[in-house]
């Protein structure tokens, strides 16, 4: 047997590769839309890749199933549980439901419905014909290292109503329906540290079910409802973008392209980021939003994507050409152009020294804290108004236009974010504080 993961950084996400070298036969399991790693692997392995599935209808990224389909030819398996609402569309695939069974080879994948993350959720375990003991389980968002999949995204991000409960319920049972399986099945989850699919997700990539059963928090409840409690708390705000992605990955998206290379134009789009580091922006402004190009770029600039938009780049050219292919791992596609930072002539924005700030009277001044839900509810300046820096262009800012405004987040970074979009809003007199919330304590 053949086996490799994949985790791509940007997404903090993971995708496997399971072959049968006797057979030649290999499947892939929730991969990307860019198929170049699997297919130089496969190469590489003198494999083919004759079968493509997926855990669920992600949120997260733009699946590459429909690609392995229409580009290799592969066999699509996809989950025919879950209801009629969440099943795939416009594609030629296999429907799955409890206790099938994937053969590659001489290695099978045997499906287990385990929904509470989505309703049509499964997890694959894996055997080798060569010993009836099953070795491990692809478990997609179902189990992380250190946490479970949050049941939330349903109705927070695609809107459907009261589904929270039902899928936080959902993930209780499935933890118990895997209670019968043994310690030594090695857990290989979707996503790592870093991905907004659940609260407390570690850095391992690997771990196996006993070690999670002593370890993680969600397996320590006997009861329901304090399970429940638990897991639908103090959840990460999920980007905008969350929407859109699970729209099309169950409708479909457009055939991949890394091709492209963003010209050079004047900006028009109604929507401009500006990839340029918080530093060198503050000190050279421009009309787009200040989302730097860094680890974070993604999950940043996800806020502020619309998908019937076209959208342009401010920042050097290979920075922009990156930006413009990680952007298409979420479906985005209508980056038209770019500018070059060094063609930007802007004006700066104000900035306080922490120290200078603590020296304020809190009770007199505005202050805008941009954080996320779970740090303002952690601790707060007193007085100090709240609105999630992703928020900034769909909800209503707090303040007037011409009061004088103290910006801050946790170290500095979403607020330099949340500056560049007060200053496009008409917010002259926004302050930002260096170091943020951190900084000043």
């Amino acid at each position: 047997m053949y086996f490799k993961s994949f985790f791509n950084g940007p997404l903090a996400q993971m995708s496997y590769m399971v072959g049968c070298q006797k057979t030649g036969e290999a499947i892939i399991i929730d991969p990307l839309r860019d198929l170049t790693p699997y297919i130089e692997t496969a190469e590489s392995e003198n494999l083919e890749i004759k079968y493509v599935t997926e855990t669920h209808i992600h949120a997260d990224f733009a699946s590459g199933l429909r690609e392995a389909v229409n580009r290799l030819g592969a066999k699509a398996y996809v989950s025919g549980l879950g209801g009629e609402d969440w099943q795939y569309k416009a594609v030629d695939a296999e429907r799955l439901a409890e206790g099938d069974v994937i053969k590659v080879g001489n290695v099978k994948l045997e499906v287990i419905h385990t929904p509470g993350h989505t309703p049509e959720s499964i997890s694959f375990l894996l055997t080798d014909n060569q010993s009836d003991i099953p070795m491990g389980l692809f478990t997609g968002d179902f189990i992380f290292v250190g946490d479970v999949g949050r049941p939330d995204l349903l109705e927070t991000a695609a809107g459907v109503k009261d589904s929270t409960e039902i899928g936080a319920k959902q993930m209780y049972q499935s933890i118990k329906k895997i209670a019968d399986l043994p310690d030594y099945i090695q857990i290989w989850p979707g996503h790592g540290a870093g991905s907004a699919c659940g609260k407390s997700l570690g850095a391992v990539p690997v771990t196996t079910l006993g070690y999670e059963r002593v370890n993680s928090w969600a397996f320590q409840y006997d009861d329901e409802e304090s399970f429940i409690q638990a897991l639908t708390s103090e959840q990460p705000e999920p980007p905008y973008y969350f929407k859109e992605m699970k729209r099309i990955n169950r409708d479909g998206v457009n055939p991949y392209s890394a091709d492209s290379v963003m010209p050079v134009a004047e900006l028009t789009a109604s929507v401009v980021l500006d990839l340029r580091q918080k530093e060198v922006f503050a000190e050279n402004g421009s009309m787009g939003i200040n989302v730097p190009y860094n680890k974070k770029f993604l999950s940043f600039a996800g806020w502020y994507l619309n998908y019937e938009e076209p959208l342009q780049l401010i920042g050097d050219f290979e920075m922009v050409q990156q930006a413009a292919d990680e952007l298409k791992l979420i479906g985005f596609d209508k980056v038209t152009g770019y500018l070059p930072g060094n063609k930007v002539n802007g004006p700066s924005y104000d900035q306080i020294e922490p120290a200078d700030f603590k020296e304020k009277d809190k009770e007199t001044i505005n202050i805008l804290d941009v954080r996320t839900q779970k740090e303002w509810d952690d601790s707060h300046f007193e007085g100090a108004k709240h609105l999630h820096f992703g928020k900034l262009t769909t909800e209503e800012i707090p303040f007037n236009q011409d009061d004088k405004i103290y910006v801050h987040c946790q170290s500095g970074v979403r607020s330099a974010i949340a500056m560049s979009i007060l200053e496009n809003l008409g917010y002259e007199q926004a302050v930002n504080i260096k170091g943020g919330y951190d900084a000043v304590k």
